[in-house]
């Protein structure tokens, strides 16, 4: 079945981790054994490769730059400068992937249903479509900078990532969006981006609901109610966003499918961590809204973690796969599974692009 996942860090992966995304998932294990750099090295599951043998034709590719102040303990670029040049290499790989034909960037509904035709037909070798996102907005440095980052094929942002941003609080901060985060937002949506409810903390998250207009979604974001954490969003958070007609995006990352999940310590075999506790986010949510409507992929693979912190029965990322039969195992139809794996976030991004 055809998969659309809404949260793929492919770049960060090529420009920090140094992978090259055009070898097989095998391959880039094998070059780093003995790495200790990273806590994921010899533990990746996302390649372009393993993208198509999943059937991963399209997603969210992000760009991902977080500019800390010092007062800011987390790891981060010291000026907002720095991090748009960041994000600006990133864009550069992916312009370099689109020139060998392993990937095309999306940037309207018409390209969209261009890239679903070429899926759909007998093309040998087919490029990954991405649609261009930004996963917290610290390296734009004003205004002017976010439209050059809609006119380079931005089509979505998310505000925050962790902890204190310029324009709002992420997971485990604390405060709101004040009037920079207030900006942003007007300018969101007068350019129609997609704005990305993922990693706002609760304030931000209510704030934002009262304040924005726009589009909305939540790119990779798990259910509160069955991993207990700010990550994650409460019931009650989840049927506003069905109620805005949003699309939720089911992560991957085991510490957000468990409560009791402690870093650094658990792993998802001795926590019994499977797909399962996918299926379990993605019903919740169905559960919610009464309908199959409001719940997708999101999977957040190689999203800092490896086979590290995802289930246990996931080699890598062609494995959401066996998503479609667990599903039906559950009762659900194939035209809920449809909806689960492509058709919800491919139906609010033709409404969005309308």
């Amino acid at each position: 079945m055809f998969v659309f996942d809404a949260h793929l860090d492919l770049a960060m992966n090529a420009m920090e981790w140094n992978r090259d995304l055009t070898w097989s998932v095998e391959s880039i294990r094998t070059s780093e054994i003995g790495m200790s750099d990273k806590p994921d090295r010899n533990k990746n599951t996302v390649s372009l490769r393993a993208m198509r043998m999943g059937n991963v034709g399209l997603c969210v590719a992000t760009q991902i730059a977080r500019y800390t102040k010092r007062t800011n303990p987390l790891p981060g670029w010291k000026s907002p400068q720095q991090a748009w040049a960041h994000t600006q290499g990133q864009l550069a790989w992916y312009r370099t992937m689109e020139d060998l034909g392993e990937m095309v960037q999306i940037r309207n509904k018409e390209q969209l249903n261009a890239h679903l035709e070429l899926w759909n037909g007998t093309q040998e070798k087919k490029p990954v479509g991405y649609i261009l996102g930004l996963e917290g907005a610290d390296s734009i440095i004003t205004m002017d900078y976010l439209e050059k980052s809609y006119d380079q094929g931005l089509r979505t942002i998310g505000p925050a990532h962790y902890g204190p941003g310029t324009y709002a609080q992420g997971t485990n901060g604390s405060g709101g969006l004040g009037i920079k985060g207030k900006e942003l937002l007007k300018e969101i949506e007068r350019l129609g981006l997609i704005l990305d409810m993922s990693h706002l903390n609760d304030k931000c998250f209510w704030e934002t609901m009262k304040f924005h207009d726009g589009p909305i979604w939540a790119s990779h974001t798990n259910c509160r109610t069955l991993a207990e954490h700010n990550r994650q969003f409460s019931d009650e958070q989840i049927k506003q966003l069905i109620k805005r007609g949003a699309v939720i995006g089911t992560a991957l990352d085991a510490w957000m499918l468990v409560s009791d999940w402690i870093r650094g310590m658990s792993t998802p075999g001795g926590l019994g961590v499977t797909l399962h506790n996918v299926i379990d986010n993605i019903d919740h949510i169905c559960q919610l809204a009464g309908n199959s409507n409001h719940v997708g992929i999101g999977s957040d693979l190689d999203g800092g973690f490896g086979t590290d912190r995802c289930p246990s029965d996931l080699d890598n990322i062609s494995d959401v796969q066996k998503i479609p039969k667990m599903l039906q195992q559950r009762g659900y139809s194939h035209e809920d599974i449809e909806k689960i794996m492509h058709k919800n976030f491919l139906r609010f991004l033709q409404n969005t692009w309308d």
